[in-house]
């Protein structure tokens, strides 16, 4: 039997993502069109997760919504339907010792070059979340609040986001104590908390600024270029 999500809430019913950018570009001759998404950025610990997907042009998937909009159960629902339905999807990471080694920025920049590799498709176009081009390899087109307008985006959205948080999940047995299950490596009262007892877990980003208030650890707050390397990262699951 296939599963589904339950009769979308009054809220959202009205706020589907279109096709009208996709539709554009494929009018103009770009015949793959990616959307990208990322998933972490103010995470106090785990990964950047970027996800890519490339939507067919000939058959919708209803339902699709910017990942803040769903519940977690819509989500996974949603995600597993988005990989059956979809054309190419691909997720990359930078791992939390990418993310200290190389800061955000660059960060972000490696995990797109590692998504759109991964989707075994030459890329004519990529359509970006926000206002800020961290992709420079292939051409772009920025999408201010890109989630909830584009069908692409969206569907990545979601994929980025149940991917990263199945892993905190697992992660949190690993490291008990802080609650990655619940809040996902995100600041919040009970990781504030955690981290004043024991402080930093092997899958921290120690170059935070919560590492200047556990002075007591004697573990240093790290600096552009002291993080691991990717060998790490690839210990972890991440590529």
């Amino acid at each position: 039997m296939t599963v589904t999500t339950a009769q979308l809430r009054g809220s959202i019913k009205g706020k589907a993502p279109g096709l009208r950018h996709e539709t554009e570009l494929w009018r103009g001759g770009s015949a793959i069109v990616t959307g990208i998404d990322e998933v972490g950025r103010g995470s106090w610990a785990g990964p950047l997760t970027l996800a890519a997907v490339v939507v067919p042009r000939g058959k919708r998937l209803y339902k699709v919504r910017d990942s803040k909009m769903l519940t977690a159960g819509e989500r996974e629902v949603m995600h597993d339907r988005i990989l059956e339905w979809a054309d190419h999807v691909a997720v990359a990471h930078a791992s939390h010792e990418e993310c200290d080694a190389l800061g955000m920025s660059a960060a972000q920049k490696l995990a797109a070059q590692r998504v759109l590799s991964r989707l075994g498709v030459a890329v004519d176009h990529v359509l970006v979340d926000g206002n800020w081009d961290f992709v420079e390899s292939h051409s772009t087109t920025l999408i201010v609040k890109g989630d909830t307008v584009s069908l692409s985006i969206a569907a990545a959205s979601i994929v980025a986001k149940v991917t990263r948080d199945r892993l905190l999940r697992e992660w949190d047995a690993h490291h008990p104590g802080y609650g990655f299950a619940a809040n996902k490596g995100y600041p919040c009262p009970r990781h504030k908390a955690a981290l004043a007892a024991y402080g930093p877990s092997a899958v921290h980003r120690r170059r935070w600024a919560f590492m200047d208030d556990l002075r007591w650890t004697a573990i240093p707050r790290v600096g552009i270029g002291d993080g691991g390397d990717e060998a790490d990262g690839a210990q972890l699951g991440l590529f």
